[in-house]
């Protein structure tokens, strides 16, 4: 039994070693980590300022848990001498953690954007983030299949496993493109694509004679909401991710009902479904299947909180017995009072 764990998590780290260049982290609700998706979101909202955090838990019940978080603020800045332009300016950090490895990627990023407007219902995005990442772990408590001597696990024998480096880091760069058609508040579409790792640095521990190279994610989005009565909306929202060997798509919805329509304390409820899997379906063994029940409460437009979990449907779940895993956001926004445009009380003769 004991020769088996060290055989399973041998197996799992090395795909985790895999994963950390080939899979950024990720979200379910991609909508509510808009900047994680594209920087052409930057200060696509409706409001002046927004803070963000979301946190990401799974894979606790199996040897390979992992943990990600976000946090970040971004804001729009008006133009005095433009009312059809304004900018989007903001910063977010990025933490992920996996494994009893602690395999660990952390990275700050600043982001910003040009939006101009079309006409009243047509918006047009183009924005970009540069930041600084950094990857590592510990092989202090990790063991080996060459530290089994036949009987038992053998801390004093050699791993065989030899690391140029713990950690390195790298520039990090994307550029997005984001159309938004907002007919009122709660009535909105964003189309957007956007491209991850552009100058495709550097991504491994093992010697750099024969560099691995970070693969360009890319990022194709929708996101609507529809008017459907005085006291209800639903919202419809579509990801499909694409790096190296990795892809995804994202399908999901929400039903927002009203619970108060009274100026100030507006408050409403959410209720949804996800589902997310490969495309086009891959061999059995390396499909990945989810479905996530989703909840969440706005309230007074300024407060937004927002709960999912994972059920995972693959054959990992069958036989790890893993379940899943919660996801949490909450976005504070702030609406600045427009100051009244100068006009002439009576004529001038």
């Amino acid at each position: 039994m004991k020769y088996k764990k060290i055989i399973f998590f041998c197996i799992a780290f090395g795909a985790l070693l895999h994963s950390s260049s080939g899979q950024d982290l990720h979200y379910s609700q991609f909508y509510n980590a808009p900047t994680s998706i594209s920087p052409a979101l930057t200060g696509i909202f409706n409001g002046d300022k927004r803070i963000q955090a979301s946190l990401r838990d799974q894979w606790r019940s199996v040897p390979v848990p992992w943990f990600t978080f976000t946090v970040g603020y971004d804001q729009k800045v008006y133009l005095s001498k433009s009312e059809n332009t304004f900018l989007g300016l903001g910063g977010f950090f990025n933490y992920d953690k996996q494994g009893d490895s602690n395999l660990n990627l952390a990275s700050i990023n600043l982001s910003g954007s040009i939006s101009r407007i079309l006409s009243k219902r047509h918006i047009l995005t183009g924005g970009l983030t540069l930041g600084y990442s950094t990857k590592g772990f510990n092989d202090q408590d990790l063991r080996w299949d060459e530290q089994w001597n036949g009987l038992s696990y053998d801390p004093n024998l050699q791993s065989g496993e030899s690391f140029n480096l713990n950690r390195f880091g790298y520039l990090e760069t994307a550029l997005g493109l984001n159309y938004r058609y907002q007919k009122t508040s709660r009535t909105k579409m964003d189309l957007g694509i956007a491209g991850w790792h552009l100058t495709k640095p550097e991504d491994t521990f093992y010697s750099r004679a024969n560099p691995q190279k970070l693969p360009i994610r890319l990022a194709i989005y929708g996101i609507g909401s529809i008017e459907l009565a005085d006291r209800l909306d639903l919202q419809l929202d579509v990801l499909a991710q694409d790096q190296g060997e990795y892809n995804e798509i994202i399908l999901g919805g929400y039903v927002n009902i009203y619970l108060n329509e009274q100026r100030g304390k507006e408050t409403s409820l959410r209720l949804g479904l996800g589902y997310r899997t490969n495309f086009p379906p891959s061999t059995v063994d390396r499909t990945s299947k989810a479905l996530f029940p989703k909840i969440a409460l706005e309230w007074q437009r300024r407060f937004f909180i927002a709960a999912s979990y994972d059920i995972d449907l693959s054959e990992f779940n069958q036989h790890t017995n893993y379940r899943g895993g919660p996801e949490i956001h909450f976005n504070y926004l702030i609406t600045d009072v427009k100051p009244l445009k100068q006009f002439k009380v009576c004529p001038i003769y």
